[in-house]
């Protein structure tokens, strides 16, 4: 049980790294390893109306593996820090070359952690009442 721990924690660690590399990124590194152009962003599903739909994928996966890694500390803290890197890494785009700032990236970014915060509470819940 303690090494499925320690590899879910890894994971978490290990995609929170390359999420914040991918973020930070000047242009699109799936776009150039896809496309060999990073101006282009491959997209896995059409965009919503009001967020992002690469976004919801991306802190969906990062807010489950942060879940299943820490769910025995304090959530509040995890997901506090999942709010903060999200509206972080979408502020960085202001200042870095070829990439922009949008809204409906960050409502995205929500998106996803509130879907695995909801979720969760859920979870709990009824687990707790019965």
């Amino acid at each position: 049980m303690k090494k499925i721990f320690l590899f879910t924690k890894t994971t978490f660690h290990i995609t929170n790294i390359g999420l914040i590399l991918i973020y930070l990124y000047p242009g699109s590194i799936f776009g150039w390893l896809v496309y060999g152009d990073k101006q282009k962003q491959p997209q896995l599903t059409s965009d919503f109306l009001i967020f992002s739909s690469n976004h919801v994928y991306a802190f969906l996966v990062l807010s489950f593996l942060g879940l299943i890694s820490y769910y025995k500390n304090d959530v509040k803290i995890l997901f506090f820090y999942l709010f903060f890197i999200s509206i972080f890494l979408e502020l960085s785009h202001i200042l870095i070359p070829q990439r922009s700032f949008e809204l409906k990236d960050l409502t995205g970014n929500f998106l996803g952690v509130f879907i695995i915060f909801i979720i969760f509470y859920l979870y709990y819940f009824i687990k707790r009442n019965r």
